[in-house]
């Protein structure tokens, strides 16, 4: 078997897909893409084309090697990204030749579904409670939250106490059982996260997610050792080299590679093996499309440590389109009472409705992050 040709398309409402061809007529999908910056993931894949087309689809470890360190210059968002489609569409390609599902592949599953939360609110937390209560409605056990709004270095007050009165909101409206997560979204500098992290204890979160940037949490280290809120983060960590640092730092209760941005499945699974080893929980990061989270649920049938998924249905980013639009069966995510069952049909088990993602390539998008702006004019954090 040999791989004949790479195909990107760009889809609304933020999302980039690859669709990888073979001579045998075995077809496979990924999804790579920097959020805002589809564009440049797409051109990356392309010049990667080069060390796949020709290829045999079926040698993943191999050629995962050959894209990562042939080039001499390696990791970071946009490379890992790319790869990580490229990766994502070589796993769906052997299992549809095998026809197995994926984790069938990577040694079986320990477990039949997983846990699954549900984003609320957007980007400005506000009104939060009834959006909790409505989620917990519809099944689900566990919410998460951005936690603030644009915070300076050193923040005043009211600030904080808006973050606690959402979460207090949610807290009541949805019970002691229900799981919460904030998230910080990097967004909180070290002198203002010190003080949320300890505000928050009372309400016995889930997590905390990116209480700082990754880049700088060895200023925040006896914070995040001592405090008795879970931290996680990984979001914006490219490969098994960039976690072992974190890891290493015992730091960090949660990691939350995103197998979209860090290599595809062949780097997950090795990264959350090694999370493993330091007894780090496993919550793959993908506010992304179908094939994400297809791919994310294939590496969560075999990791022991996996204790929830993420997931984009609703997602206030989910304008145009949504999760379940470019998929023949939407049935394949089913959730029921919270969880969702792992796909179990060949490759990364779903079929991608081709007709619609080339119906909605035409129309595309130019996805940009926001920009935020300080009160006195200087950008912040988003």
């Amino acid at each position: 078997m040999k791989v004949t040709s790479l195909t990107t398309y760009t889809v609304p409402p933020r999302w980039l897909f690859l669709k990888i061809e073979t001579d045998e007529g075995v077809t496979g999908w990924g999804e790579p893409v920097v959020e805002g910056r589809a564009a440049t993931v797409a051109a990356a894949v392309e010049e990667l084309a080069d060390y796949v087309v020709g290829q045999d689809p079926r040698n993943i470890e191999d050629l995962w090697t050959v894209m990562y360190r042939a080039g001499f210059y390696r990791g970071g968002p946009i490379m890992m990204s790319a790869i990580a489609g490229i990766d994502q569409a070589l796993w769906d390609i052997k299992g549809k030749a095998l026809g197995v599902p994926v984790h069938e592949l990577l040694g079986g599953r320990v477990r039949e579904s997983i846990r699954t939360y549900s984003w609320i609110g957007g980007d400005r937390p506000a009104d939060t409670a009834a959006a909790a209560r409505a989620a917990v409605d519809r099944g689900f056990t566990a919410v998460k939250m951005n936690g603030t709004e644009e915070l300076q270095y050193i923040d005043t007050w009211d600030k904080v106490e808006r973050c606690l009165e959402n979460v207090q909101a949610i807290r009541e409206a949805v019970g002691p059982n229900v799981g919460i997560g904030v998230d910080f979204h990097g967004r909180v500098h070290k002198p203002m996260a010190k003080v949320l992290i300890k505000e928050l204890e009372p309400f016995k979160l889930m997590f905390i997610e990116e209480p700082v940037l990754s880049e700088h949490a060895s200023s925040l280290l006896d914070v995040m050792r001592n405090t008795p809120t879970p931290i996680a983060l990984g979001e914006r960590l490219y490969s098994r080299w960039d976690f072992k640092e974190i890891l290493a730092t015992g730091a960090v209760d949660i990691i939350q590679p995103d197998p979209s941005h860090c290599g595809g499945i062949t780097e997950a699974r090795k990264i959350a093996n090694m999370a493993e080893a330091y007894d780090v929980a496993l919550a793959l990061h993908c506010p992304l499309g179908p094939i994400a989270l297809a791919t994310c649920l294939q590496i969560d049938a075999g990791c022991y440590n996996a204790f929830i998924q993420e997931q984009s249905l609703g997602i206030h980013y989910n304008t145009s389109n949504d999760l379940l639009d470019y998929v023949t069966d939407p049935s394949v995510f089913d959730y029921q009472d919270g969880m969702v069952k792992i796909p179990d049909g060949p490759g990364l088990g779903i079929e991608v409705n081709e007709e619609y993602v080339v119906e909605r390539a035409a129309e595309g998008h130019r996805w940009r992050n926001p920009v935020w702006r300080h009160k006195d004019g200087s950008v912040a954090e988003w």
